[in-house]
């Protein structure tokens, strides 16, 4: 939310949040103008099934049936939700008790946490580890003993996202059998997060977890209407699931009944016309090869933009945002992303915010950056703030480079421990990665905070 204000209250860029200002997919929009033309539709415009439009939840039934390999009904066993948003509140609202823990994979979306609490539970991190010199998503590694570790008695349920967001991550299929077994042999319910399940690219495979055996029973699959069309404001989900429906369809009634009609059909129509192609001719399909076509293009432009400005993307494998590894008491993360809206007109996302407790300190190196933004937002971006940003880099290695003398000079009045006499051998080189310990020195060099004077920029 702060982000989000801050970006509006500067006028800045905003290549931090992760949603498009492209236009709508045609043929999405013109489904809802033929819905908005038939005033004498009375079905299309009044009430509708409180559990999801009749029309919509047959062709997920439908599309879902094919997807996850099980015959899923049209009428058991999908929930229309206002966003998947409400369906991941109805999920842990319908099946958590005061004291229940939920797994949830640090870096994490970041309502998860609070909804999780919200309904009594205990949100318990397991996080994603990630090599010194990262490159693509997919060095984001799952270690499934630390799940089993993290296990207890009142351990109910997982909460996966894939593709994952923050990080962009396709969790593979070894990795889902892991968690399978672990879900199996400890009797746990998974809340499968799926919204970007469309935005996989080149020859990389979506795996849904409800398609793995024996995970179908146990697992609430979450979709998006917005995040499949490119239509984030439509605001409309689904989860699909066999009995576990019931808690949360009892919470929908009686919350928000319905939700609105003519969105529902219009994307009832998209759907069944993706249906058709995918079944005709799968190339042509939007959802199968347009959108991610469409998306790789502006991953490797954004990409270009970011090298050149000094800086070293992670390449993601799927839908999320790029991370870059450069980058009071909040992370060095919060500053700088403050820095850069208030100065240099630019929005980014702070990684850290998407981490829990004492493991933002540890990543808080890192900033998020979108790229399904239009081609001209981007480069104007290029060409005014990021060619400043790198002409601030350069400053900043210089003060780094000071920092670290100020940093060996301390360190020859006392005891120096191995971790850190590695860490200074490296500084010049990868100075970001000592952050932490050196963040007091920042501060008193002014790097982060001071927006009157400095490497920072001038008022």
């Amino acid at each position: 939310v702060e982000f989000t204000s801050l970006a509006t209250e500067c006028k800045a860029v905003n290549i931090g949040q992760g949603f498009p200002d492209t236009p709508v997919p045609g043929f999405v929009s013109e489904m809802l103008e033929d819905v908005a033309k038939h005033p004498e539709r009375t079905d299309w415009h009044q009430y509708s099934r409180g559990f999801g439009h009749p029309r919509l939840t047959n062709a997920l039934a439908k599309l879902y049936s094919n997807t996850l390999g099980v015959a899923v009904d049209a009428q058991q066993n999908v929930l229309v939700t206002v966003g998947a948003y409400l369906s991941l509140y109805y999920s842990f609202m319908g099946w958590l008790n005061e004291g229940d823990e939920v797994i949830v994979l640090d870096p994490a979306f970041d309502c998860y946490i609070p909804q999780i609490r919200m309904a009594g539970g205990v949100p318990v991190p397991v996080v994603l580890t990630l090599p010194l010199e990262p490159r693509t998503s997919k060095d984001y590694t799952l270690n499934a003993k630390a799940i089993e570790e993290k296990i207890s008695k009142r351990t109910k349920m997982i909460v996966l996202n894939n593709p994952h967001n923050p990080t962009g991550k396709l969790f593979t299929q070894e990795e889902l059998e892991k968690i399978a077994d672990i879900v199996i042999r400890h009797n746990l319910l998974v809340v499968a997060d799926e919204v970007y399940e469309w935005h996989v690219y080149g020859d990389k495979k979506m795996i849904r977890f409800a398609s793995l055996p024996d995970m179908y029973k146990r697992t609430i699959t979450i979709g998006s209407a917005g995040k499949a069309f490119s239509v984030t404001g439509w605001k409309l989900g689904w989860s699909i699931a066999p009995t576990e429906l019931e808690p949360l369809r009892r919470i929908h009634q009686n919350c928000v009944f319905t939700c609105p009609t003519p969105i529902q059909q219009a994307v009832a129509e998209a759907f069944e016309k993706e249906l058709d192609v995918i079944g005709a001719n799968p190339t042509e399909s939007y959802l199968m090869k347009g959108i991610t076509s469409e998306l790789i293009q502006q991953r490797d432009r954004m990409a270009s933009i970011l090298r050149s400005a000094g800086m070293k993307p992670i390449i993601p494998d799927s839908d999320g945002p790029f991370k870059v590894t450069d980058g009071n008491n909040d992370p060095l993360d919060f500053h700088f992303v403050r820095w850069m809206c208030r100065e240099k007109k630019l929005a980014m996302i702070p990684n850290s915010a998407f981490y829990t407790g004492p493991n933002k300190q540890n990543n808080d190196h890192f900033i998020r950056v979108c790229f399904f933004k239009a081609i001209n937002m981007a480069e104007n971006a290029t060409e005014t703030d990021l060619k400043t940003f790198k002409d601030f880099l350069t400053q900043y290695n210089a003060v780094a480079e000071q920092c670290f003398t100020s940093c060996i000079t301390d360190f020859t009045t006392r005891i120096v421990s191995n971790s850190e006499e590695q860490c200074c051998s490296n500084c010049l080189d990868k100075f970001l990665k000592m952050t932490q310990r050196m963040s007091l020195r920042f501060q008193e060099h002014q790097m982060i905070q001071n927006e009157a004077q400095g490497p920072l920029g001038l008022k």
